[in-house]
C-alpha cells in the first residue's frame, strides 16, 4: 500500500464567492453593477432640467421644488452607513437585489402621482431604495476579483460610469424632455433596475457565512447616524435657502452636531457597533474619506456653478448647458492610463498629491477663465477631471482594501457618504458664496451687462475660496495614505 493510500486528504475549504480572472470574463456582473451605479447616481440630477415643468404640471412652488430633489438626497445621504451595515450583516447580493427591485418598482409609482407632496414621498423613498444599492455595487466589484490590478480596473469603470451618470444627467433629461412627459424619466429606471438585477442574480455569487459579520444590527447606532447625517446635509440646504444665521438653520445644525455626539458615544459604548470608531485610527481610511471629500467638493461646486454659468450668463439651453460638460466625460476615459500608470509608479500618497494639485491648478484657472470664454473654462474642466478621477479611485480602492474583509460594504458606504456630505457642503459653498456675492435670485431672461459682470466678479471670488478649501483638505487626506502601490497593496 503506498503513502498516498495511507495518508488522510486534507479538510477542504468551503469554496468562496466566485471570482473571475479578467474584466472580459466578468462582464455580465460588471455590467450589472455598472448599471445599477449609473441609474443611482444619474437620477440625483436627472430630474433638475425637469423641474420647471414639474412645476407647470402640478402647481408646485419654488420650495416645493427643491424638496422634489432635496429629498432624494436627504434619505440618500442619510442611510449609506446603515444600509453597509445591514449589507455586511444579512448578506451584499441580497440587499442589491432587494434595493433593484425597491428602486423599479417605485419608479413605476410615479404614474399615479398628481401633486407635489405626493412626488416628493416618491422620491425619498427612492432614495432609501438607492442607499442600499449605492455601498454596496463598489464592494461586490472588489468581490469579482482576486487580483488588486483588476480591482482598480474595475472601480475605474465604475467611478467612470457613476460620474458620467452624474453628469451625463440634465443632458440626457433636457433630451427626452423634447420628446417626452417628465414622468418617463422615472419610469424608465424600472426596465434598467430589472436588467441590473438579473446580471447580478446571474453573475454574482451569494455571500458566504464566512465573509459577513455575525454581529447584531446597531440600531440605536443606525437611528442615531440617519439623523446625523440627515439633519447635516438639510442644515446646508437650510444655509442657503434661510440664511446661516436663522433660527431653522441654527437649531438643524445644533440638531446634527447633538446626533453626532449621541452616535460616537453610542458607537464606543456598544459591544456591536455600526462602525467601529476605532478603524478610523488607520490612516488610509481617514485619509482615503478626506480626501474624498475634497474631491466632491470640488466636483458638486463646479457642476453647480457651470450650470449658473452656461445657462444664465451665456443663455444657452439646456440642452447645450450639458454638451458643454462633454469635455469632463470625454478626459475621465483618456485620464484612465495617467492615473493608473500614477498610482503604480508613485504610490498612493504622491498620486493622490498630484490630483489634489490638479483639482486646485483647475479651480483657480477656473476662477480666470469665466470672463476668457467657453475654451478656457473647458481647459479647467479637463484639468480638473483628471485630479478627479485620480483621487476618487485611488481613495475608493485604498479605503475598501483597508478594511476588515467582512467590512468591505461598511466601507463602500463611508466612500459614498464622504462624496454626499463633500456633495453638500460643494453645493452650499456656492450657492452661498453666489447669493452673497451676486444676487439672491438670478433673474431669467437675458441678463444686463452690469449684472454678468458681477456675476463673473462672484464666480472668480467662489472658485479662489473653493481652490483654498479643495487644496488644503485633499492634501490633507493624502498625506494620510501609504506609499504603497495599488497593484502591490498587502494587508
Amino acid at each position: 500500500m503506498t503513502n498516498a493510500t495511507l495518508t488522510k486528504p486534507p479538510t477542504a475549504k468551503p469554496p468562496g464567492p466566485r471570482t473571475y480572472s479578467s474584466i472580459r470574463a466578468a462582464w455580465i456582473p460588471l455590467a450589472a453593477l455598472c448599471l445599477a451605479f449609473f441609474v443611482e447616481m444619474v437620477d440625483n440630477t436627472l430630474l433638475s432640467i425637469a423641474l420647471p415643468t414639474i412645476g407647470r404640471d402640478l402647481g408646485s412652488g419654488t420650495t416645493a421644488l427643491q424638496w422634489v430633489t432635496g429629498a432624494y438626497s436627504l434619505t440618500f445621504g442619510g442611510l449609506l452607513l446603515t444600509a453597509g451595515s445591514v449589507a455586511d450583516r444579512f448578506g451584499r447580493r441580497r440587499v442589491l437585489l432587494i434595493g433593484l427591485g425597491l428602486f423599479g418598482l417605485l419608479s413605476l409609482g410615479v404614474v399615479f402621482v398628481d401633486s407635489t407632496g405626493q412626488l416628493i414621498v416618491l422620491r425619498a423613498l427612492l432614495g432609501v431604495a438607492a442607499a442600499m444599492m449605492a455601498p454596496i455595487t463598489n464592494s461586490l466589484v472588489f468581490r469579482l476579483f482576486d487580483s488588486k490590478e483588476l480591482r482598480m480596473r474595475a472601480m475605474t469603470v465604475m467611478i467612470v460610469v457613476g460620474m458620467s451618470g452624474f453628469i451625463l444627467g440634465p443632458l440626457l433629461g433636457g433630451t427626452a424632455l423634447a420628446h417626452i412627459r417628465w414622468e418617463w424619466l422615472l419610469v424608465v429606471n424600472a426596465p434598467i433596475a430589472l436588467i441590473a438585477a438579473i446580471g447580478v442574480w446571474r453573475g454574482v455569487a451569494p455571500d458566504t457565512r464566512d465573509g459577513l459579520t455575525k454581529d447584531k444590527l446597531d440600531l440605536p447606532g443606525a437611528a442615531l447616524s440617519i439623523t446625523m447625517i440627515g439633519l447635516a446635509c438639510y442644515s446646508l440646504t437650510s444655509g442657503v435657502q434661510h440664511g446661516w444665521l436663522s433660527a431653522q438653520t441654527v437649531l438643524l445644525l445644533g440638531g446634527a452636531v447633538t446626533a453626532a455626539l449621541a452616535w460616537v458615544w453610542r458607537e464606543r459604548a456598544s459591544g456591536a457597533p455600526m462602525l467601529d470608531l476605532s478603524i478610523l485610527s488607520n490612516g488610509t481610511v481617514r485619509g482615503a474619506i478626506l480626501a474624498q471629500v475634497g474631491a466632491a467638493i470640488a466636483m458638486a461646486a463646479v457642476m453647480f456653478g457651470l450650470i449658473l454659468h452656461f445657462q444664465y450668463a451665456y443663455g444657452w439651453s439646456p440642452v447645450r448647458a450639458g454638451l458643454a460638460n462633454l469635455p469632463m466625460i470625454a478626459t475621465m476615459l483618456a485620464a484612465t492610463p495617467f492615473s493608473e500608470w500614477l498610482g503604480k509608479r508613485f504610490g498612493h500618497r504622491i498620486a493622490c498629491l498630484v490630483g489634489a494639485a490638479c483639482l486646485t491648478v483647475s479651480l483657480v484657472g477656473m476662477a480666470w477663465g469665466v470672463e476668457h470664454g467657453y475654451p478656457a473654462v473647458a481647459v479647467s474642466m479637463v484639468v480638473m477631471t483628471v485630479g478627479l478621477r485620480t483621487l476618487m479611485t485611488i481613495c475608493a480602492v485604498a479605503l475598501v482594501d483597508a478594511m476588515p474583509e467582512n467590512r468591505t460594504s461598511m466601507g463602500t458606504a463611508l466612500n459614498d457618504t464622504a462624496q454626499e456630505l463633500g456633495t453638500s457642503v460643494g453645493t452650499a459653498l456656492v450657492g452661498t458664496l453666489i447669493a452673497s456675492l451676486v444676487t439672491a435670485t438670478l433673474p431669467a431672461g437675458t441678463w444686463s451687462s452690469a449684472l454678468v459682470h458681477s456675476f463673473f466678479h462672484g464666480e472668480r471670488v467662489t472658485y479662489l475660496v473653493l481652490a483654498a478649501v479643495v487644496g488644503i483638505v485633499a492634501a490633507i487626506g493624502a498625506l494620510s495614505l501609504t506609499d504603497s502601490h495599488s497593484v502591490e497593496e498587502q494587508h
